[in-house]
């Protein structure tokens, strides 16, 4: 019987996320907490209720079909009292505009390669294939192994992106169903891992260096935030970090972007911070820093 899981997002036609032409399949739930995320609608391993007030056309579905009082008039203005929320969507479900939608949902390991499959033609001509994300794909391993073991019996090629914030024997027992992983180290520094991620890296860099280890072919990647790893320095770090592993196919440094801000504000929360992207002159700089030590650098 075909497992189930909580999936936020899947995305075809994707160019950005492995080789060749994919599927990404967003599972839900993360136990980082990056201040510059943009993906927050990952950061809990249950459905949330978003509300987009441009949508909204005032047809007070919400407030009749709701049992806990969630969607109420107060002095005039429509409030949504988030603390008695269930999360149970059937708010959303009723919404005729799409101003309410729930992040996150049940789906079986089928209904996700019923997705999959139907792009198969596309990674066959391109090299690609479907890659797992998050959030933390690795926090729903049974899902995860099952969602790997169907693409690879369709003989579609598998890559997962990952943050290494967990047991080394996680990723290990599914190396095996993996053609390629695409790590995230985002900052060296212990102090400002901790700082900035909510988590310190010890971790993260032993589960590096254990893959580093296998025969497995992988990618390191950095997003790059001003002000806080666009340092020469930091970079130089990780790249004499990940120097001479023989799986390392390329080392990526990615420009923040603001894009997942207004996701804040839909789920209720505050995004206080202004981060700004890294101007060109400064990625390049950064990559020539990280090429001393690692030949393909891309950014």
């Amino acid at each position: 019987m075909s497992s189930q899981g909580i999936v936020f997002n899947i995305q075809r036609f994707s160019i950005h996320d492995g080789p060749g032409i994919r599927t990404t399949v967003f599972l839900k739930g993360c136990n980082n907490r990056c201040v510059w995320c943009h993906n927050p609608e990952s950061h809990e391993k249950k459905p949330e209720l978003q509300y987009f007030p441009e949508r909204c056309i005032g047809c007070g579905q919400c407030f009749s079909i709701c049992a806990n009082s969630v969607h109420a008039m107060v002095n005039g203005a429509r409030v949504l009292k988030r603390d008695l929320c269930t999360n149970c969507g059937k708010c959303a479900e009723a919404c005729y505009s799409g101003a309410l939608e729930m992040a996150g949902r049940f789906m079986s390991a089928d209904q996700v390669m019923e997705e999959v499959i139907k792009d198969k033609v596309y990674y066959d001509n391109s090299n690609g294939g479907v890659t797992f994300s998050g959030g933390e794909p690795l926090l729903q391993k049974d899902f995860l192994k099952e969602l790997l073991f169907a693409s690879k019996s369709q003989s579609i090629h598998t890559a997962v992106q990952t943050a290494g914030n967990y047991e080394w024997s996680i990723l290990e027992s599914l190396l095996h169903l993996i053609d390629f992983i695409m790590y995230d180290l985002k900052i060296y520094d212990y102090d400002k891992h901790v700082k900035y991620t909510g988590v310190g890296n010890t971790r993260i860099l032993q589960n590096l260096k254990l893959l580093s280890e296998t025969d497995k072919v992988f990618a390191v990647r950095t997003p790059v935030i001003a002000d806080i790893n666009d340092s020469p320095e930091e970079i130089s770090k990780i790249a004499e970090t990940i120097k001479g592993f023989p799986g390392l196919l390329y080392y990526e440094l990615i420009p923040y972007h603001n894009l997942g801000a207004s996701k804040y504000r839909h789920l209720g929360k505050e995004y206080i911070y202004n981060f700004s992207a890294p101007a060109n002159e400064k990625l390049r700089l950064l990559a020539n820093a990280a090429s001393i030590h690692v030949k393909n650098v891309r950014c």
